[in-house]
């Protein structure tokens, strides 16, 4: 089984409370730094990118 290259989110501040992304074979991989053994979710980049799409599209409508 291949290592997880994890990269941590560039809003993380400090402290546990980030979000780590990884892709291996066309999946992103998500999980979280307090963790990041536990609970991984796989998803594909097109539908993690319409997530953040709109995330972004109702963050505005604030």
């Amino acid at each position: 089984m291949t290592a997880h290259v994890w990269q941590k989110s560039s809003y993380c501040a400090q402290g546990n409370s980030c979000v780590h992304v990884a892709t291996h074979g066309g999946t992103v991989k998500l999980t979280e730094s307090g963790d990041p053994t536990g609970a991984i979710l796989r998803t594909t980049p097109t539908a993690l990118r319409a997530l953040l799409r709109a995330l972004k599209e109702e963050h505005l409508d604030d």
